[in-house]
């Protein structure tokens, strides 16, 4: 079996999770992502795994995103909507809808940690993402370890230090915490400062963690591979992180250490746990979100105001 990740060099394994990684890749050859494949994929993925938002005006400053139900379309439809309209469909949790996908992002992982000494991976995570012509995801960060694989269309990425000013710790603290969704402050001459990239089919790119970044499709339907994974060293600064908001907010400390080792660790992950253990007892969930359309089967491109509801999660 061919491997996934192409012309792979040995000095790629010092800078993963390190450094920005643009890499060439083999699933767009693998027959999973083609329309065909993709419409019965929609069709089978319940609501709540997948995410559907509309977009203002390409022009338009404001973060304007609404989210959305497929409702009656069948996939071929939705896909065909995507393409004449301003939406982007993201497809979660693959590998537990379709075993295909699971040994998939499987393969993936295996590779990624034959080829880099000591990286053990763990909670794998493959979504979908097809979206429209000039779409945009806006500036935010992400928890887990992060990479993004081009299948179809060319899209522009805009990739960030992981520090502050373009990444506040309070921002981190806030999203970790679930008080907050993964969108953080963003000024234009942020700009001056990213790693930008025109990324293609049969390339991906994998950052250092929680990298702040935002997309923009080019005039062209794009299908996009998501991974997410964990590791030891991403499971210790969330936990740090968790126990660092939780001392900001309710102890008052402005300034508390990112430490990632040693037995503050072990405090700050215990006290991550037990906070988290507490919250699943009364069932708190996150920020509710609501949806308040869908799209429209008789004009392809398309959407219908419904009444606002909560989104199934």
């Amino acid at each position: 079996m061919e491997p996934i990740l192409r012309d792979w060099q040995e000095h790629y394994s010092e800078l993963f999770g390190r450094h920005t990684l643009r890499l060439n890749h083999r699933l767009h050859e693998t027959g999973l992502f083609t329309d065909e494949a993709l419409a019965r994929l929609i069709e089978r993925c319940p609501a709540t795994n997948y995410n559907l938002h509309a977009m203002g005006s390409p022009d338009d400053p404001r973060m304007t995103w609404r989210r959305g139900e497929l409702g009656d379309c069948d996939g071929a439809q939705v896909i065909e909507g995507i393409r004449a309209g301003r939406l982007w469909l993201n497809l979660r949790r693959l590998q537990d809808i379709d075993a295909r996908y699971a040994d998939l992002v499987a393969r993936m992982f295996a590779e990624f940690e034959q080829r880099v000494p000591g990286l053990s991976t763990y909670k794998h995570n493959l979504g979908i993402l097809i979206s429209s012509p000039r779409a945009q995801v806006y500036y935010h960060a992400d928890i887990p370890g992060q990479a993004l694989w081009q299948i179809r269309g060319t899209k522009r990425v805009w990739l960030y230090p992981n520090s502050a000013p373009f990444l506040p710790e309070t921002s981190i603290e806030d999203i970790v915490l679930g008080t907050t969704e993964e969108e953080l402050p963003y000024q234009p001459w942020f700009d001056e400062h990213a790693e930008v990239f025109d990324l293609e089919p049969g390339q991906m790119l994998h950052w250092p963690l929680n990298g702040p970044h935002r997309v923009v499709n080019h005039d062209c339907l794009n299908v996009s591979v998501t991974t997410e994974h964990w590791a030891t060293d991403i499971r210790n600064f969330y936990a740090v992180r968790y126990a660092n908001a939780l001392m900001r907010k309710h102890l008052g400390m402005k300034n508390p250490a990112i430490t990632v080792q040693g037995p503050m660790l072990y405090a700050k992950a215990a006290l991550a746990l037990a906070h988290k253990s507490l919250m699943r007892k009364q069932k708190a969930s996150g920020l509710p979100t609501r949806y308040d359309f869908k799209l429209d089967r008789a004009n392809t491109g398309s959407i219908l105001d419904i009444p606002p509801a909560i989104a199934a999660e």
